[in-house]
């Protein structure tokens, strides 16, 4: 992916070469918006990065507007990394998913100081150096930024591409979001700068920025984000990159991926290096990290932090302790999740008291009934809290706890909110004792609890707290990824019995839609065609999103990789899945309880029936579309009335066409919508076939008659 990124980018800069070689623009003028480039780029890194400026407000302003005058009036100049282009015009319609060149692994957690001991002495093992303890490591401790992680791409020292994070392995381009991101540069700050390097780090809102963007939607009737992670992370994925820079995101650069070329004699040796040279190169790097050659000394500078974290103008949760030398982390290598030679060694949990107001069973999707306390409102880890897991009736029972007792709540993991200990001495005369029911809330069903299990469940498969709460899962974005197919959408379906299973999405018609609330035409026929596309998904997201107990998303793919298909799964036995290496014998056993059910197997029997991908192989078009336009090329241009121009290419591409960004001898159909451009002139020069988007429906369904 990487290299294909450089050659387009070269191949880009090629074009502007020859563009620029023809054009009649004073060079003057292009000599002033360069060195207006350079002088800005320069104050940008001074002011956001260094926090030292060069230049008045009031001078940047102008210099700045002097740039954009120069660039409108001859736009031939404007080039990507220009100050005046880190907000696009217009907003995107989707975010396209791409591989990451090199996994975006996440961290390793230890909770205390005797699990960093233990994370040492594993790494040791690995590395072989047991006997050399005292001397064999040095590491680099950073701050753990509470934010949104990020891969930045850089083609010949021009931004080129950033990416979220997302499972690790693909993540979706958020470009045009990155480039409004002030502390992080456009081109690289070197005269020579390598074909191509790969930054990776944290985007994150400083405190006051969060406080700020919260009384504003506060002000103006709009729910507050829970907290400033929160708010970073859907901030990224704003769809409007001018909502991204009115956002005020900061970044700070923790890893550089080295790229050949690099000139010879400076490539780092260390991670000390490497942030050294991130901030060479423009980059806001946190500057409170430090080089600690020992333990003993990481155990010192987390100690300090835990207080002085306060003070900080961003939340930070922990540090990250990464070993310094480069070759060491060679060496030493990742396990199936995560880097054998970092670690994050995070705070504990901040706690604080709240009353219990009432105690409810919640029945999850696999029947699992969790009693929740509803709380006293309190703001905890920067989100405000309202209810709180009690787990089990064990817990319950361990806590004795009652309706109107004071609890410590604290967040398991900084995420969850949980209940710690209930403070018996500020107990009231009418508290009330609770215990789990014995029949589940949603459908009367006799609650089980099986032997040597903690988690009571209600078994009833058709359970209808079950079924949404499997729909919800099966439509979230690393499992099916149905776009429109949100939570008071799946209680209207589950409710009205419009849907039963994932299998019944594919048979809901645009008629059945249309009397649900938010539901008209337009937007049901959305959906039907969102739920047709993800019928194109492949056969790790359907076992992801078939919801089986221990298998998330990356068990998911690793099971898919040694069982191509759902039959080669149901034949796998407890011994070939336990030992795959980082499963293991629950996951087996897992798999193996699910596909005892009747109804799961069912459910994988309609599955197939209808279209979908439960092998490793690309799944064919459904056969109720038909590949009808199998060897068809297909150019769309303009602005069309119904579909926006990917969900066009999609409903093409299920029916078997190809899509290609330019008309040429070998194009078949050019779809023209409203401004059409240059295309449709190329297109009517040809003698290309050009159709309306009912033009190209009236053909797929004379096809079709003529197929059959």
């Amino acid at each position: 992916n990487l290299r294909r990124l450089s050659a387009i980018k070269r191949r880009e800069n090629d074009m502007s070469q020859r563009a620029g070689a023809d054009n009649t623009v004073p060079s003057e003028n292009g000599q002033r918006a360069a060195e207006l480039r350079r002088m800005l780029q320069a104050a940008s890194i001074a002011y956001h990065v260094e926090d030292s400026p060069i230049l008045e407000d009031s001078v940047y302003d102008r210099l700045y507007r002097e740039l954009q005058t120069l660039e409108q009036q001859h736009p031939e100049l404007v080039v990507p990394d220009s100050p005046t282009q880190r907000v696009g015009e217009k907003a995107a319609e989707r975010f396209e998913s791409v591989d990451h060149a090199i996994p975006m692994y996440s961290l390793d957690n230890a909770f205390s100081l005797q699990e960093l001991w233990e994370w040492e002495a594993r790494l040791l093992r690995v590395l072989g150096l047991e006997t050399e303890r005292a001397a064999a490591l040095d590491y680099v401790c950073e701050l753990k930024i509470d934010g949104s992680a990020m891969a930045l791409t850089y083609v010949d020292g021009v931004l080129a591409r950033g990416v979220t994070r997302g499972d690790g392995r693909m993540g979706e381009d958020i470009t045009s979001n990155v480039r409004t991101i002030r502390t992080l540069p456009l081109r690289l700050n070197t005269a020579t700068p390598p074909p191509l390097v790969e930054v990776r780090g944290e985007a994150y809102l400083p405190d006051a920025e969060f406080e700020r963007i919260n009384r504003e939607r506060e002000a103006v009737g709009e729910p507050v984000f829970a907290n400033p992670r929160n708010c970073a992370a859907g901030t990224l994925r704003q769809l409007d990159s001018r909502v991204v820079r009115d956002r005020k995101l900061h970044f700070f650069a923790y890893t550089l991926h080295l790229p050949q070329g690099w000139p010879a004699g400076t490539l780092p040796i260390s991670q000390l290096e490497s942030l050294a040279s991130l901030r060479s190169l423009g980059f806001a790097v946190n500057p409170h990290c430090q080089h600690c050659p020992s333990l003993a000394e990481v155990e010192a500078f987390f100690q300090r932090w835990e207080t002085e974290r306060r003070t900080l103008p961003y939340q930070t949760d922990g540090a990250v302790v990464k070993v310094n030398a480069l070759r060491q982390q060679e060496e030493a290598g990742f396990t199936q999740r995560s880097p054998r030679w970092a670690v994050a060694l995070k705070y504990a949990a901040e706690e604080v008291p709240s009353r219990i107001l009432n105690i409810l069973p919640s029945v999850g999707r696999t029947g699992a009934v969790t009693p929740v306390a509803e709380l006293d409102p309190v703001r905890l880890a920067g989100t405000t809290v309202s209810r709180a897991s009690l787990h089990n009736a064990d817990r319950l029972r361990e806590l004795d706890v009652c309706i109107g007792d004071t609890a410590i709540v604290r967040k398991a993991g900084e995420i969850i909110p949980e209940i710690v200990s209930i403070l018996q001495d500020l107990r009231p005369a009418d508290a009330r004792a609770y215990e789990l029911p014995s029949h589940c809330p949603e459908c009367e069903t006799t609650l089980v609890r099986a032997e040597g299990e903690a988690v009571t469940r209600c078994p009833n498969p058709s359970c209808p707290a079950r079924v949404r709460g499997q729909l919800q899962h099966w439509a979230s974005r690393d499992a099916l990824d149905i776009t429109g197919l949100g939570e008071v959408l799946v209680h209207q379906l589950v409710d009205r019995q419009l849907a039963t299973s994932a299998a019944d999405l594919y048979r809901l018609r645009v008629d059945n839609l249309t009397g649900l609330e938010r539901m008209g035409q337009r937007s049901s026929q959305k959906l039907i065609e969102a739920i047709a596309r993800s019928k194109q998904q492949p056969w790790w997201r359907v076992l992801y999103g078939l919801g089986i107990p221990l298998v998330g998303a990356v068990t998911a793919k690793t099971l898919t990789e040694r069982f191509p298909s759902a039959a080669a799964l149901q034949q796998a036995t407890l011994e070939d899945i336990a030992n795959i290496y980082g499963l293991g014998l629950e996951v087996g056993q897992a798999i193996a309880a699910w596909m005892a059910v009747s109804e799961h197997v069912n459910l994988l029997h309609d599955l197939a029936d209808l279209g979908l991908n439960l092998s490793g192989s690309e799944s064919s078009a459904p056969s109720e579309f038909a590949a009808i336009f199998a060897g068809k090329t297909f150019v769309i241009t303009g602005t069309l009335p119904c579909r926006s121009r990917p969900e066009m290419k999609t409903w093409i591409e299920m029916r078997g066409g190809k899509i290609t960004s330019s008309v040429s001898k070998k194009t078949d159909y050019v779809i023209v919508g409203e401004d059409a451009g240059s295309k449709l002139a190329k297109a009517e020069q040809l003698g290309i076939t050009c159709l309306s988007e009912s033009n190209i429906e009236t053909l797929a369904a004379d096809l079709i008659v003529h197929a059959s």
